[in-house]
């Protein structure tokens, strides 16, 4: 029997990045960039009022000369007085284009994000100030460049702006617009193809009979499989002889990263399916020191070695041997540092048994003490023999609780890993 972390190992040794693709930025929300995106200008391209307030010459009211700049924003002001007025000359707000040249003992006021007349190298804040529209009285100094944004402050051109090999967030997709880039090279996301097998299978638009269910599987692992970051295409229930599955599968080779096939590790349908799979090279079937979800397949199959998964065609066990193995392999496709979820550890608040000798996996509400702040959790999954296959108490859980293969049994007080679900991710 294979552990969790010899067969995570298998499946993520064989993660794929798709061909690079230029999109849209504002599609490319979590993508991994694929180009070193460079500034061609310097950002911002002209000095810029930091504040609303009007642009001076520092002489004019006080100040002195110095490095200043925007970032001086925060600095306490002196408390001098410059027991003097300046004429308003005009206005700038931002986005105009009309040039103001300013004169020695003058101020014209600006609005923030605004360009700087010629020759003002501060900008005096409005709150500094008895906002006189005609007639301005300074009431505090400032230094040169005091609460301006100068030419290239943010970058200059030349400048990396984006990284290859950067997740975009929404700070990268924000500086590819600062720099005026509307498309950006990236890995695309990997397309994941999703199959259910089994002749009780069928879809939800039809009453089913005795002896059949609805097809859970491809709408619940296509739904886990698009919030991990996939490009989901759920094909469905996949019925008919030898031929006919194995020219579906072909298909999909031909159109998938990664082919998820429920129902394909026991039940009726595994047989054939089984073996058609076998044409495009075989998937190694075997037990994962697991529970649930320990029956599984992966292999590697057609042309382009793409990632193949057998699961079980019970959904919960389904979708735990998803949130495992094939969660990870999405997001180290995209790109992703950190490929699994946000694990803490919590203290238990209800009796919990795990099968010995198996990796348990305890779907679980995940909860903070009023008081201490302390995680606390409480295990939906009952005691070894209690059902493992109800849908409804996954769908309850926030988190799923790790139990080692060595603990059998978890009592109130004890403390486990758990780790969190889509909810709280």
């Amino acid at each position: 029997m294979r552990s969790v972390e010899e067969q995570l190992a298998l499946v993520t040794d064989s993660a794929v990045t798709p061909e690079p693709v230029r999109i849209a930025i504002a599609d490319a929300l979590g993508l991994m960039c694929a180009e070193e995106v460079q500034a061609h200008r310097a950002l911002p391209g002209f000095p810029q009022a930091a504040v609303d307030g009007y642009a001076v010459r520092a002489v004019d009211v006080g100040g002195e000369q110095g490095l200043g700049g925007a970032r001086n924003q925060h600095r306490e002001p002196s408390t001098e007085t410059t027991g003097m007025s300046l004429p308003v000359v005009g206005e700038v707000t931002a986005g105009s284009q009309q040039p103001l040249r300013l004169q020695p003992r003058q101020a014209v006021r600006v609005h923030t994000g605004a360009a700087l007349p010629t020759l003002a190298d501060a900008v005096l804040p409005l709150g500094w100030t008895d906002r006189g529209r005609k007639r301005v009285v300074p009431e505090k100094p400032v230094r040169s460049g005091d609460f301006v944004r100068r030419i290239g402050d943010d970058i200059q051109p030349g400048d990396v702006a984006v990284s290859a090999g950067a997740v975009l967030g929404p700070a990268q997709i924000g500086l590819l617009a600062a720099v005026g880039r509307s498309k950006v090279l990236v890995y695309p996301r990997p397309r994941l193809s999703v199959i259910s097998v089994g002749a009780e299978l069928v879809d939800i638009d039809r009453e089913p009979g005795l002896g059949q269910v609805f097809d859970v599987n491809s709408y619940a692992l296509a739904a886990a499989g698009r919030e991990a970051g996939a490009d989901v295409h759920r094909f469905g229930i996949a019925a008919g002889e030898k031929r006919r599955l194995h020219d579906i599968i072909e298909g999909q080779l031909l159109r998938s990263e990664i082919i998820v096939i429920s129902g394909a590790v026991g039940g009726s349908g595994s047989a054939l399916i089984r073996e058609v799979i076998d044409d495009f090279g075989g998937v190694d079937t075997t037990r994962v020191a697991m529970h649930p979800g320990s029956v599984q397949g992966f292999g590697r199959l057609g042309p382009d070695k793409i990632p193949v998964f057998l699961l079980p065609a019970n959904p919960v066990s389904a979708l735990v041997t998803f949130e495992v193995f094939i969660r990870p392999l999405i997001r180290l496709s995209l790109g992703k540092r950190n490929a699994h979820r946000r694990r803490v550890r919590a203290r238990v608040i209800n009796h919990l048994s795990s099968r010995a000798g198996r990796c348990g996996f305890i779907r679980a509400r995940l909860m903070r003490d009023a008081q201490t702040h302390d995680y606390l959790v409480e295990g939906l999954g009952g005691p070894v023999g209690a059902p493992a296959h109800l849908l409804a108490g996954l769908s309850d859980a926030n988190a799923m609780i790790r139990v080692p293969e060595d603990i059998t049994d978890i009592r109130p007080g004890d403390v486990v890993e758990v780790m969190f679900l889509s909810q709280n991710s």
